[in-house]
């Protein structure tokens, strides 16, 4: 719904990570192949590529969705790169052909998009004092095959391109889109019930701070967790301490 700046109190802005090797988060990581009899469902990063290349929303280089990113420089970014052997034209001493090796652009590999970055903004709404959020952003990581000086190198936890969340033309791609419910066939969500509801599992990864800095940036292993739930907490805390009983 439309929001005016001036019954906004307070924001703050949070990144979270949706990790789909959770069994909980599945749904959106299944079906792989979307050839097969899959009872009409598609995957999320399948659904938001192949809507994405046929132009029907843009997509950003930034999470400020300010810089507009073309769709082949997406797509390339998407697939890496693979080697290609070309036929010179020339043979050597021997006759045989001589060969080269050149890059180029490889087929996107869905089964390497393992986790969604969520943008979000927390606010408070004045006209009825409760704390709300509101999606703004969603980008994928994924790991990637590149080459460099002529070797295979894995390039892992690298961003997609960034879907602005708020745009008509991309809720209306998620809401024609249905996922699978485990728990019963005719509890059926689209995709924009999913991220309304809150149906997923996440974690947070960065608060906007005065460093501008994530987590991961200056802590490691538990102590990021810990840091990433006393967000978590604080987040919620601000709307109880608004009331005095």
């Amino acid at each position: 719904p439309y929001l005016r700046e001036s019954d906004v109190v307070w924001k703050t802005t949070i990144w979270r990570a949706i990790d789909m090797n959770e069994t909980f988060n599945q749904y959106m990581y299944f079906p792989q192949d979307n050839e097969r009899n899959t009872q009409g469902r598609i995957n999320l990063v399948n659904l938001i590529v192949t809507t994405a290349a046929n132009g029907d929303f843009d997509v950003y280089e930034d999470d400020d969705m300010k810089i507009p990113q073309e769709w082949d420089k997406a797509r390339a970014n998407l697939a890496g790169q693979q080697v290609i052997r070309v036929d010179t034209g020339e043979e050597d001493e021997d006759g045989n052909p001589i060969y080269v090796d050149s890059t180029a652009p490889g087929e996107p590999d869905f089964e390497s998009f393992k986790k969604v970055m969520l943008k979000e903004y927390w606010y408070i709404d004045k006209q009825d004092t409760r704390q709300k959020v509101r999606i703004v952003g969603l980008c994928f990581i994924f790991d990637k095959m590149t080459y460099q000086a002529g070797t295979e190198v894995p390039l892992s936890g690298q961003k997609s391109f960034w879907v602005p969340m708020n745009e008509m033309n991309v809720r209306q791609v998620l809401v024609n889109a249905n996922a699978y419910e485990a728990s019963n066939d005719v509890a059926e969500r689209s995709y924009d019930d999913i991220f309304i509801q809150r149906y997923f599992d996440s974690y947070i990864t960065r608060e906007s701070n005065v460093y501008n800095r994530s987590i991961d940036d200056y802590l490691t292993g538990e102590d990021a967790i810990l840091r990433s739930q006393d967000i978590e907490n604080k987040i919620f805390d601000i709307e109880s301490d608004m009331w005095e009983y």
